[in-house]
C-alpha cells in the first residue's frame, strides 16, 4: 500500500490540508469539514444533482465520437499488449505469483459489482472506481496500484478506449491468460468525468478513526430491516451491498464473527440485489476465487488514509502500508491472508474440491481478520506469492465456507464439482453479465467480440426488424387514423408517457422501444391501467395499417404509442395558439413476452411517480422516510432532465391531465388537453392560499384568498415546483407574460428526448 506517514508532523500537515486559511470554527459531520448547504438545511432538495457530469467536465467535447474512435483500435493487438504486461512485474507494485492477472480480475470484479437492480446505478459503465467516494472504499484496497499499473497502455490509446471498457477488458484478458475461456468482451462505456453525488450508497455516517475497516461505517444496522435469520431479513432499497464501503459482503461475515449461515443469507439478498440468481453466485464466487490471493500481513489500524484524504505528495494513491516495501509479501489489503488454491495462476476446479473435500477451522491472519484453514495438516499447500520455496496453509473466508453450509449454495457447488465443463460455462457466461449488465441494449456495443445473442435475457431483447419502416407520408395518415380514434388527447399523451418514463440512464433499461408497455409486468401495473384500453385502440389502428399495406412496410405498436402521444401534443398546442411540429422517428421495433424478464422488469415499477402524480399504496412503508419530491428528482435525474426540462415536461404533462387514473391534483386549469402554461401561472399566483389537507402534508387544498372556496388539489409533488426555490425560478420563466411560447418549446423538446432516450439503435 502507499505511504502516508503516521508520525506527528505528517499527521498535523494533513490536519491542516483542505483547511480554510481564513479561519473560523468548523461544524461537519467530521473534524475538519466545513459546513455545507446540506449541513444549515438537511431537508432541502438537492436540484443541482440534474447537472452532474454536465458537459462542460468533460475534455473531450461533444463532438467526439467514441464508437468510431474504439472502432478503429486493432482489439486483438490491444489484448495481446495487455496480456504480455500482465506476466511481467514492477519494482513499485511487483505481481503476485509474477502474474498480475488475479490482481486485475479483482479490479474488473470491483469496477462493475457496485451495479444494483433497484435503480441501475453502479457498475462498470463510467469507471467510477476512479472517483471517490467508490476510489476509497474499504472493500477497493490497492484497486489504485491496479489502474496505475496499466496506465501506461491507456495513455497509448489515449481517449479512443476509455477507462470503464479497458477495466473490463483487462480482466478478461487476466481470465485468458490464466486458462480460463471468456464468453466475450464489448466495448462502448463512456468514462464519466467527476465524482458520482447523486448514488446514495448507505446511511452510515463516516468515523475516520477507524478508516481502514468496515467499522468505519457507523452502524451496520441503519440499511437493514429485521435480524439475519428473520423472515423480514432485508436491505433497504435501493442499497444492495451488505455495508458501506463493501462491494458484497463482508468476507469474515455479517460483524466479522465467521457466522457462516449468516453470510449466506447476506450473500443471497445483495446477490439478489446485483441480479444474479443462486446460480450465478455460486459461480462467480467460486470462479473469482480459483485465481489469486487475499493480503493481510499488517494490522489495518498502521495503515494510511485511502486515496481520496492521501497528502498530496501521494499523487492519488492511498493506504500507505509502513512495514517493509509496503507491498510484495508485506501487502496489506482486506486483512485476510492467503490463497484458495494450490495454483492460483491456473483455472481449475480445485477451490471446489478443496472446499468441500477438507474441514475447516477458524483462525487468524497476521493482520489480525478471521479466516479459515484446513484441519488436515496433509492437505494441499499453496506456494508464497513472493517468497520463493516458501509454501503456506490454504485459506478460506467465512463467504466461503457460507456455500458449504447453505442448502441450496451447496447443491450449486455439487453440480460444478461433478460437471467442471458446466462451471466452466456458468463462471463464464455469469461473467460476461457481471461486466456488461448496465451497458443497456446491444446497439450500444462495440467491437468484433460482442455476443449478439437474444438468448441472454438480461439483456433485454427485441428483435430486429424485418420490414421496412413507415415514411413521411404514413406517419402523417397513422396521426390522422389515431385522431379519429376517439381516444383523448390526455390519454395518448399519458400512454406515450407511460412507456417511456421506465428508461434510467443508469443501466439503459426501459423506455419505450419494444413495446413493453403491452406486456406484463408493465401492463398489469396499477399505474398503467389508464393506458390498457388505448393500447387496444391502437393496436387496432396499427393493424388495419399493416393489413392494407401490399409491400413489407409495417408499423410497430411501440411505434405507434409514442406517435399517438406526438400527434395529441400537437393539438393540444395548436388549440393553444401555437403551431408546433412534434418530433417523432419510427423505428422502434415490438419485443415478444418470452423475451421479456419478468422479475427483473418488476425493479422498474414506480413506487413513486410526480410526473404522473401516484404514489404506491404503501409507500411510506417502502419509502422508509424518503419525501416523494425526492424520489421525483430521483427519477428526473435518471432521465438526464435539467432543471428547466423537468420544469416544463411536468407543467405540460399537468395540462394534459397526464396523472395516474385522471386524478385532479396539480390540474391548475379550466382548459384541459391544451399546451398552456397555466400551471405555472397559478402555481407562483399570490392571490390563493395552500393549505395542508391531511397530518402529514401529502394532500394540499388551493383556495381563493378572497372567498375562501377550493379552487384546485395537489401534491407534493406539484407543490415543489413552487416552494424550491431553484424550482420556482425555473417556473416563474414560464409563468411570465412572454413565457407561454418559451414554454411550449421547452416542452416538445424535453417530451422528445424522453421518448428517444432509449433509442440506441439511432444513437451512441
Amino acid at each position: 500500500m502507499h505511504h502516508i506517514s503516521n508520525d506527528k508532523t505528517n499527521t498535523e500537515t494533513f490536519k491542516m490540508e483542505g483547511k480554510c486559511p481564513f479561519g473560523g470554527d468548523r461544524i461537519g459531520g467530521v473534524e475538519g469539514d466545513s459546513p455545507t448547504l446540506s449541513d444549515w438545511y438537511p431537508n432541502r432538495l438537492r436540484v443541482e444533482l440534474l447537472h452532474h457530469n454536465a458537459a462542460g467536465a468533460n475534455p473531450l467535447g461533444e463532438d467526439f465520437d467514441y464508437a468510431e474512435a474504439f472502432n478503429a483500435i486493432d482489439l486483438e493487438a490491444l489484448k495481446q499488449e495487455i496480456k504480455g504486461f500482465l506476466t511481467s512485474s514492477v519494482d513499485w507494485w511487483p505481481s503476485d505469483y509474477g502474474n498480475y492477472g488475479p490482481q486485475m480480475v479483482r479490479m474488473a470484479w470491483h469496477s462493475a459489482g457496485t451495479y444494483r437492480i433497484a435503480d441501475g446505478r453502479g457498475g462498470a459503465g463510467e469507471a467510477l472506481q476512479r472517483f471517490a467516494p467508490i476510489n476509497s472504499w474499504w472493500d477497493n484496497g490497492n484497486t489504485d496500484k491496479s489502474r496505475r499499473l496499466i496506465w501506461p497502455i491507456k495513455q497509448k490509446y489515449g481517449s479512443a478506449l476509455s477507462w470503464a471498457d479497458l477495466i473490463v477488458l483487462t480482466g478478461n484478458c487476466a481470465l485468458e491468460i490464466m486458462g480460463f475461456p471468456t464468453y466475450g468482451f464489448a466495448g462502448g462505456r463512456h468514462d464519466a468525468w467527476e465524482a458520482d453525488n447523486a448514488t446514495y450508497w448507505g446511511p452510515e455516517v463516516w468515523d475516520a478513526k477507524k478508516e481502514n475497516t468496515p467499522d468505519a461505517m457507523v452502524t451496520r444496522d441503519k440499511r437493514w430491516r429485521g435480524q439475519n435469520g428473520d423472515a423480514d431479513y432485508d436491505l433497504e432499497n435501493p442499497l444492495a451491498a451488505s455495508f458501506q464501503s463493501l462491494i458484497y459482503v463482508n468476507p469474515e461475515g455479517p460483524y466479522g464473527k465467521g457466522d457462516a449461515m449468516g453470510s449466506a443469507r447476506d450473500i443471497r439478498v445483495t446477490f439478489t440485489r446485483m441480479a444474479m440468481n443462486d446460480e450465478e453466485t455460486v459461480a462467480l464466487i467460486a470462479g473469482g476465487h480459483a485465481f489469486g490471493k487475499s493480503h493481510g500481513m499488517v494490522p489495518a489500524a498502521e495503515i494510511g488514509m485511502p486515496p481520496e484524504i492521501a497528502p498530496m505528495e501521494a499523487m492519488g494513491m492511498g493506504w500507505h502500508n509502513p512495514k517493509g516495501s509496503g507491498n510484495a509479501e508485506n501487502t496489506m489489503t482486506n486483512g485476510i491472508e492467503g490463497s484458495w488454491t494450490p495454483n492460483p495462476t491456473q483455472w481449475d476446479n480445485d477451490y471446489l474440491i478443496n472446499l468441500f473435500k477438507f474441514e475447516w477451522e477458524q483462525t487468524k491472519s497476521p493482520a489480525g481478520a478471521l479466516q479459515w484453514t484446513p484441519v488436515d495438516k496433509n492437505a494441499p499447500k499453496t506456494p508464497d506469492a513472493h517468497i520463493e520455496g516458501q509454501m503456506n496453509d490454504l485459506m478460506m473466508m467465512t463467504t466461503d465456507i457460507a456455500l458449504k453450509v447453505d442448502p441450496e449454495y451447496r447443491a450449486v457447488c455439487e453440480k460444478f464439482l461433478n460437471d467442471f465443463d458446466a462451471f466452466t460455462q456458468a463462471f463464464s457466461k455469469a461473467w460476461y453479465k457481471l461486466t456488461h449488465r448496465d451497458m443497456g441494449p446491444l446497439e450500444r456495443y462495440l467491437g468484433p467480440e460482442k455476443v449478439n445473442q437474444n438468448d441472454l435475457l438480461w439483456q433485454d431483447p427485441i428483435p430486429v426488424a424485418d420490414y421496412t419502416l413507415v415514411d413521411a407520408a404514413d406517419i402523417t395518415a397513422l396521426k390522422e387514423s389515431i385522431m379519429a380514434a376517439g381516444i383523448s388527447v390526455s390519454d395518448l399523451v399519458y400512454t406515450a408517457f407511460s412507456a417511456a418514463v421506465t428508461h434510467r440512464n443508469s443501466d439503459k433499461r426501459g423506455g419505450a422501444n419494444g413495446g413493453r408497455l403491452a406486456l406484463a409486468p408493465q401492463k398489469d401495473w396499477a399505474i398503467n391501467r389508464r393506458t390498457v384500453p388505448v393500447i387496444a385502440a391502437l393496436r387496432s389502428v396499427m393493424d388495419k395499417f399493416n393489413g392494407e399495406q401490399k409491400g413489407d412496410k409495417k408499423v410497430s405498436l411501440a411505434d405507434l404509442i409514442v406517435l399517438g402521444g406526438c400527434a395529441a401534443l400537437e393539438k393540444a398546442a395548436a388549440d393553444a395558439g401555437f403551431t408546433t411540429a412534434v418530433p417523432f422517428t419510427p423505428g422502434r421495433r415490438d419485443t415478444t413476452q418470452e423475451l421479456t424478464d419478468i422479475e427483473m422488469f418488476t425493479w422498474l415499477k414506480p413506487v413513486a411517480d410526480g410526473f404522473r402524480n401516484y404514489l404506491d399504496p404503501k409507500f411510506e412503508a417502502i419509502a422508509q422516510d424518503v419525501a416523494p419530491e425526492e424520489l421525483f428528482l430521483d427519477k428526473a435525474q435518471l432521465l438526464t432532465l435539467t432543471s428547466p426540462e423537468w420544469v416544463a415536461l411536468v407543467g405540460g404533462l399537468r395540462a394534459m391531465n397526464a396523472n395516474h387514473d385522471g386524478c385532479q391534483h396539480g390540474i391548475f386549469t379550466d382548459r384541459v388537453g391544451v399546451l398552456t402554461n397555466d400551471f405555472f401561472t397559478v402555481l407562483t399566483s399570490t392571490d390563493f392560499d395552500w393549505t395542508k389537507t391531511d397530518g402529514k402534508g401529502m394532500a394540499f387544498s388551493l383556495d381563493d384568498r378572497k372567498t375562501g372556496k377550493q379552487r384546485f388539489t395537489a401534491t407534493r409533488a406539484d407543490l415543489v415546483f413552487g416552494s424550491n426555490s431553484q424550482l420556482r425560478a425555473v417556473a416563474e420563466v414560464y409563468a411570465g407574460n412572454d413565457g407561454q411560447k418559451r414554454f411550449v418549446k421547452q416542452f416538445v423538446k424535453a417530451w422528445d428526448k424522453v421518448m428517444m432516450l432509449d433509442r440506441y439503435d439511432v444513437k451512441v
